[in-house]
C-alpha cells in the first residue's frame, strides 16, 4: 500500500515524539533498548529494534545521549543516559509540544465550541 503525504508527515511527527519520550526516560535513569521498546508499547508505539536502535544511535551521535556497556546475565547491554544537551532538547521539545497542543488542541476546541 503506497504511503500518502499525510502518512509521511505523521510518521515524522511521531518519530519526533518518540525521541522526546526516549530523552524523558533517559533523563530519569539509564535505559536500554528492549526496555524502551516495552515502555513505548504501553503508549501505543510499536517499534521494532530496527527502528529503535537507529534512533538511539542518532541521538547518541548528536550528543543527546551517552551510553555505557554493562554485562547483565552474561550478555552485554548498552545503557543510555541523557546528556546535558539531551535534557536541554527535552525541555525545548516539551515547551514546543505544549504550545502546539494549546494551539491546535485545547484552544482550537474551545474556539470551535464558541462558534
Amino acid at each position: 500500500m503506497p504511503k500518502t503525504k499525510t502518512d509521511i508527515v505523521m510518521r515524522d511527527f511521531l518519530l519526533g515524539i518518540i525521541r522526546l519520550h526516549i530523552l524523558h526516560h533517559a533523563q530519569q535513569e539509564p535505559v536500554f533498548g528492549l526496555e524502551l521498546i516495552r515502555e513505548l508499547a504501553t503508549h501505543g508505539y510499536e517499534l521494532s529494534p530496527g527502528t529503535l536502535y537507529p534512533i538511539l544511535h542518532t541521538l547518541e551521535s548528536h550528543g543527546f545521549l551517552e551510553s555505557e556497556k554493562q554485562v547483565v546475565e552474561g550478555k552485554v547491554r548498552k545503557y543510555y543516559r541523557a546528556t546535558a544537551a539531551g535534557i536541554e532538547a527535552l525541555e525545548t521539545g516539551r515547551t514546543q509540544v505544549l504550545e502546539l497542543l494549546h494551539e491546535i488542541g485545547l484552544d482550537a476546541q474551545k474556539r470551535e465550541g464558541q462558534a
